[in-house]
């Protein structure tokens, strides 16, 4: 695609002053890293290629199943059993041809997932359990990477950015930790599936503002949307000074 077909194309973003001609070469060479490529997964996907954020890497090795298809709704009935990652990936190439997608189909160790956040602008985690989350939280606190992370179960969802190019900043470990209780899955519980839609939106939106360098109530904070009752509120994350990730004794492990 030629850039002025570039500038037709994104022409309704470019006309936003907080993204303009400069912003939207600021997304071209932009490098965002997406673990999960489920029922948020897929529709942060979507929004970060339509937006014309030039280089997204997606990491899931699941398969696709029937059960995702009112959620992930970029697959099709004739995806099932084929890996979600790949997949998505095809799919969003087609939609978006100028867009660089990849697709990794397996679980990276530590190592291979520490190069992976160090290559990335932004990093979006949209998994469904919590190892994988602290993992991947470790990770991006360790690199400096920011983080924009989200979840979501029944009727409910929450969204939080964690800026770790920015010191001192909260994690996901002074979120939550092996010792809380509310540890669930949406497998077992259920979920609406806009609502998941809802969030997924809602962290592509937070990953470009990271980009751009925009602003954001939710920098250190979690957004919490109840789907049911139709309200969110935002709330503050306290850093816990003994925090095993972002704690003091962590940093200076790390030399930060």
């Amino acid at each position: 695609m030629k850039p002025t077909d570039d500038n037709l194309r994104y022409s309704r973003q470019i006309s936003l002053g907080a993204v303009g001609a400069a912003g939207q070469a600021r997304l071209r060479t932009a490098r965002a890293l997406l673990l999960g490529a489920g029922g948020l997964g897929t529709p942060a996907a979507h929004y970060l290629s339509s937006a014309g954020l030039g280089h997204l890497q997606i990491i899931d090795f699941d398969t696709v199943d029937i059960t995702n298809l009112p959620r992930q709704n970029l697959f099709r009935d004739a995806d099932a059993g084929m890996p979600k990652a790949e997949v998505l990936a095809l799919r969003l190439r087609e939609i978006s041809p100028s867009v660089s997608v990849t697709g990794i189909s397996r679980r990276l160790d530590d190592a291979m997932l520490a190069a992976a956040v160090a290559a990335a602008d932004v990093v979006l985690d949209c998994t469904d359990n919590f190892a994988t989350r602290w993992q991947l939280n470790a990770a991006c606190a360790a690199q400096g990477v920011p983080l924009v992370s989200g979840a979501a179960i029944r009727f409910e969802g929450q969204v939080a950015v964690f800026r770790f190019d920015r010191q001192p900043s909260p994690c996901y470990r002074c979120l939550y930790d092996e010792a809380d209780e509310n540890l669930l899955d949406c497998a077992g519980q259920g979920i609406l599936a806009p609502v998941a839609g809802t969030v997924g939106c809602m962290l592509a939106t937070e990953a470009i503002k990271v980009v751009l360098d925009l602003p954001s109530d939710l920098q250190g904070a979690v957004w919490l949307y109840d789907g049911l009752a139709g309200n969110s509120r935002r709330i503050a994350i306290p850093a816990r000074p003994a925090c095993p990730v972002c704690g003091a004794a962590a940093q200076a492990a790390r030399g930060s």
